[in-house]
C-alpha cells in the first residue's frame, strides 16, 4: 500500500506561526521574517512527514491564514478596496481579506462543515482570475529545499463555488465554466513539472447533493479529465457517500478517497458493490477529528475486509481526513496524567500508526507484533479504568422525567416578569456576549497563579479589581445588562473542563482560525460536577453593581463538540451527563441572586450532520440536552444563549424549541442574511443580532452600527431586539473593544430614539 496523509497541522507546536504572524501585524517583525519563519515551519511539517514514512506527503496544505482563503486569492475572488491591484496577492492585501482594515469589513468567516474550524468565505461575482499557482510553488518549494516530490492538496471547484457566498444568486453551471479552465491550467503547469499525484478535495460529496449537485461533480472532472493532468485523488471525508456513492466513484479520476471512521456506510457500501478495476481507492482509517489512539487489531479487520473487494497494493491508506484538526504530538503532554496520556494519539501519533498498519498488512502481524500487544494492552487498560463509569450518574440519567426539559410558563409571560425584575428599558437593551479583553496583565497573573508564584488569596484580589474595573467601565458606558468580563477564564470550554469530574485538561493546541487556536480538553468517563464552577465569582461580581449581571456558562452541546468526546458511550448520553452539570450550576447560580444566566451554545449548529437522514435524531438530543440545563429556573429567570457563525435557516424549529428567552447571533459579516431565518419562522423571543464584528480589529462607527439595527428592527419586531456585539472580546485590544462598546451604545440609543418618535407619531 502507498501510505499518505490528507494534511497536516500548520499552527505548529507551540504556536509559532501564530506568534510568527501576530508579530507582524503588530508590527515587531516585517513580512519578509514572518513569511521566513512560515516556511522553516512548513518544511519541518514535511520533513517530520517523510521521517514518519509516508510515501505521498501533502502540500500546499499549508496557509499563513486560512487553505479556502488562499483559494479565494490564487482565483482572484476579490473586491474593490483590498488593496490588490492584480497578480499575486500581497500580505497586506490577503490579511485584509481575512480581518479587514480601517477602510474594509473582513470577508464572511463560517464553520468548516461540522468542525470547529473556520473558513474564509468570499462574494462570488462570476469573474475569476488565476493570481498565481499557489499548489505548483508549495510543490517547488518541497522538491528545491527538501527533495521531496508532494502531493499538492486542492479545494475542488464544485466544493470551492458550493461553500462561498453567492448573494446574487448566479447560476453555478455558468460559474463553474468559468472556473473550471482555470483548475485545468493549475493542473497541466502541475503535470508539465512532474507533479505524480494531486489530492483535490470535494467533501461537498457526501452532504446529500441534489441532481444539480450531481450534475456539476460531473461536469467539473469531465472538463478536467479531458486536458493534461497529473493522477487525481478525489478525496472525500466527515462522511460517507451515501445516496452519492454512485456519482462520485464513478467520476472520471484515478481515485477515491474514502472516510472509514465517520463514514462508517462507505464500509458496507464497498463490500456491496465493489471497486472500479484500475481506481485508486483511499482508505481513510485512522481518526484525523479524535484522539484516542487506534485499536490497531480492529484497524486491521477493516483494512482485511476492504482487501476483499479492492487492491490493496494499489490502495492509499492515511486518515480520515486532515490531521489540521488535532493537536501536533502527544509527546509536549507532560502535565497529563500518565494513564490517559498513553491513551492518546495526536497527528504525528497518527502518522506512526499509518506506518504501523501498512507494515502489518504487508509482512503481516508478526510484522508488527510489538505495537498490536501495546494496543490490545492500552485498549484493555482504557476499558476497565475506574473513573470511566460511575453509577450514580448513571442513575441519575435514568431517572429522568419530562419534566425536567421544560419550563411552564409560556414564554411571553417569562420575558415581561423578567423585564420588570431586571429593570431592562423597553427597547434596544444593551449587553456584551460575554469576556472581555485577555489583556497581558490577566495572562501574566493567571501564569503566576497556575505556576504557585502568587496563592489564591493574592489572585482572587487580582480577579476582583480587573472584575470591578470592568464593571465600573460598562456602567460608565451605559450598557444595560453586565458581565464580569470571564479575566479568570482562559478559554471557555477550558474554564468547566479543568472543573468537571471525567474531562481532562490538554496543554496541545488545535487551530480554531486563522492565528486562534484552542485547547479541546478531553472527555474520558462520566460527567459529573462535584462543586460549583462559577457561583462565587458571579456573586462577587453582582455584588460590585446594583446594575443585573449575567452569570456566564459554556452549553453541554458546545463543551461536547469542542472537547475530543469518549466514543464508548452515544453522543447523547455524554450529552446529557453535561447538561445535568450545568444544571446543577444554573440552579447554584440562580440561588446566588443571579438573575440572567447566559449558556452559551456557538456549537450547536455546528454539530448538525451532513446528511438529512442523521439531522432530526441530532437535534432532538441536542435540543433536550439544551433544555436540561436551562429549565430547573423561575420564570423570573432570564435565559440567553449565544450563537455565532451559523446557518439557521434549515434549523429554526430546533432554534426555538431550545426555549432560551433571548438570543444572540452573529450577524455584521453576514450582511444581516441569518436574521431572515428568524422573519420567515416569526421568532417571538428575544434577539441580539451583532452589530460588530469581533474578529476586526477596526471600530466601526455609531452609524454603521445604526443601520444594522434599523435592518434589524425591519425584520423583527423591535420590542424583541437586543444590542451586542457578534462575539466575545476576548481577542481584542481594550481600547478598541472600549471604543467599540462607546460606538455601539450610542447606535443604540439613537436608534431608540428614532423607534420612540415613530412610535409617537
Amino acid at each position: 500500500m502507498i501510505t499518505t496523509n490528507l494534511g497536516y497541522p500548520r499552527i505548529g507546536p507551540r504556536r509559532e506561526l501564530k506568534r510568527a504572524v501576530e508579530g507582524f501585524w503588530k508590527g515587531g517583525i516585517g513580512a519578509g521574517e514572518m513569511l521566513d519563519r512560515a516556511r522553516e515551519l512548513r518544511l519541518d511539517g514535511l520533513r517530520k512527514q517523510a521521517a514518519a514514512g509516508i510515501d505521498l506527503v501533502p502540500s500546499n496544505d499549508f496557509s499563513l491564514y486560512d487553505q479556502f482563503l488562499d483559494h479565494v486569492a490564487m482565483f482572484g475572488v476579490i473586491p474593490e478596496g483590498y488593496g490588490w491591484a492584480g497578480g499575486p496577492v500581497g500580505v497586506d492585501a490577503y490579511f485584509a481579506l481575512a480581518r479587514g482594515n480601517d477602510e474594509v469589513p473582513a470577508l464572511e468567516m463560517t464553520k468548516w462543515f461540522n468542525t470547529n474550524y473556520h473558513y474564509i468565505s468570499p462574494e462570488l461575482t462570476g469573474e475569476f482570475t488565476l493570481t498565481e499557482n499557489l499548489p505548483l510553488a508549495a510543490w517547488r518549494e518541497a522538491q528545491d529545499e527538501l527533495g521531496l516530490a508532494t502531493k499538492p492538496v486542492v479545494i475542488g471547484p464544485v466544493t470551492f463555488l458550493k461553500l462561498a457566498n453567492n448573494p446574487r444568486e448566479l447560476p453555478l453551471p455558468g460559474l463553474l465554466e468559468s472556473l473550471v479552465p482555470l483548475y485545468a491550467r493549475v493542473l497541466e503547469e502541475l503535470a508539465e513539472a512532474g507533479v505524480e499525484w494531486v489530492q483535490i478535495d470535494e467533501p461537498v460529496a457526501v452532504t446529500d447533493l441534489d441532481e444539480a449537485g450531481r450534475e456539476l461533480l460531473v461536469e467539473a472532472y469531465r472538463a478536467l479529465a479531458a486536458g493534461p493532468r497529473p493522477k487525481l485523488m478525489l478525496q472525500t471525508y466527515f462522511d460517507d457517500l451515501g445516496g452519492d456513492w454512485d456519482t462520485v466513484v464513478g467520476l472520471p479520476v484515478d481515485g477515491v478517497g474514502l472516510d472509514l471512521v465517520r463514514g462508517r456506510e462507505n464500509l458496507d457500501r464497498l463490500e456491496a458493490e465493489g471497486w472500479p478495476e484500475g481506481k485508486a481507492l483511499g482508505i481513510g482509517l485512522v481518526d484525523g477529528r479524535n484522539v484516542w489512539r487506534t485499536d490497531l487489531a480492529a484497524a486491521l479487520e477493516t483494512l482485511e475486509r476492504v482487501g476483499r473487494v479492492a487492491d490493496l497494493a494499489a490502495a492509499h491508506l492515511g486518515p480520515s481526513c486532515s490531521l489540521l484538526h488535532l493537536p501536533v504530538t502527544v509527546a509536549l503532554e507532560e502535565k497529563l496524567d500518565p494513564t490517559i496520556r498513553g491513551w492518546l494519539a495526536y497527528a504525528d501519533e497518527r502518522l506512526a500508526e499509518i506506518s504501523t498498519l501498512r507494515r502489518a498488512a504487508d509482512e503481516g502481524p508478526d510484522g508488527v507484533a510489538e505495537a498490536l500487544e501495546e494496543s490490545r494492552r492500552i485498549s484493555a487498560e482504557r476499558r476497565a479504568d475506574p473513573r470511566l463509569a460511575h453509577p450514580e450518574v448513571t442513575a441519575r440519567l435514568d431517572g429522568l422525567t419530562a419534566d425536567d426539559f421544560r419550563r411552564d410558563t409560556p414564554s411571553a409571560e417569562r420575558l415581561e416578569r423578567q423585564a420588570r425584575r431586571l429593570g431592562l428599558p423597553e427597547l434596544l437593551p444593551t449587553t456584551t456576549i460575554g469576556s472581555f479583553p485577555q489583556t497581558a496583565e490577566v495572562r501574566h497573573a493567571r501564569a503566576r497563579f497556575k505556576s504557585g508564584e502568587i496563592d489564591e488569596a493574592e489572585y482572587q484580589v487580582f480577579l476582583d479589581g480587573k472584575f470591578r474595573e470592568v464593571i465600573e467601565l460598562q456602567e460608565e458606558l451605559g450598557l444595560d445588562l453586565l458581565v464580569h468580563g470571564e479575566f479568570e477564564r482562559a478559554d471557555m470550554v477550558d474554564h468547566f473542563a479543568e472543573r468537571l469530574d471525567g474531562m481532562a485538561f490538554i496543554e496541545a493546541w488545535v487551530q480554531s482560525y486563522g492565528t486562534r487556536c484552542v485547547r479541546p480538553p478531553l472527555i474520558y468517563g462520566d460527567v459529573s460536577r462535584p462543586q460549583p464552577m462559577t457561583v462565587d465569582v458571579s456573586q462577587r461580581a453582582q455584588e460590585m453593581t446594583e446594575k443585573p449581571l449575567k452569570g456566564m456558562l459554556t452549553g453541554p452541546v458546545t463543551i461536547y463538540m469542542w472537547s475530543f468526546p469518549r466514543v464508548d458511550l452515544p453522543a447523547e448520553r455524554v450529552a446529557m451527563q453535561l447538561a445535568l452539570a450545568i444544571r446543577d450550576e444554573v440552579r447554584d447560580l440562580e440561588a446566588a441572586g443571579i438573575r440572567a444566566i447566559q449558556i452559551d451554545e456557538p456549537a450547536f449548529r455546528e454539530g448538525l450532520p451532513l446528511q438529512d437522514a442523521d439531522r432530526p435524531g441530532y437535534l432532538d438530543w441536542a435540543t433536550r440536552a439544551f433544555r436540561l440545563a436551562s429549565s430547573g429556573v423561575a420564570p423570573e429567570t432570564q435565559i440567553h444563549t449565544h450563537m455565532c457563525y451559523s446557518e439557521f435557516n434549515d434549523i429554526m424549529p430546533a432554534i426555538y424549541d431550545l426555549g432560551a428567552d433571548v438570543i444572540s447571533i452573529e450577524n455584521s459579516r453576514s450582511a444581516g442574511e441569518l436574521l431572515e431565518a428568524f422573519r420567515d419562522f416569526d421568532y417571538d423571543r428575544g434577539i441580539g443580532p451583532g452589530v460588530y464584528d469581533v474578529h476586526s480589529e477596526r471600530v466601526p462607527p455609531v452609524e454603521e452600527m445604526a443601520e444594522l439595527l434599523r435592518r434589524a428592527a425591519g425584520v423583527l419586531a423591535a420590542e424583541r431586539l437586543w444590542v451586542n456585539p457578534d462575539c466575545g472580546l476576548k481577542t481584542r485590544g481594550f481600547d478598541e473593544a472600549v471604543a467599540s462598546l462607546r460606538n455601539m451604545v450610542a447606535a443604540a440609543r439613537l436608534v431608540r430614539a428614532e423607534l420612540a418618535a415613530v412610535a409617537a407619531r
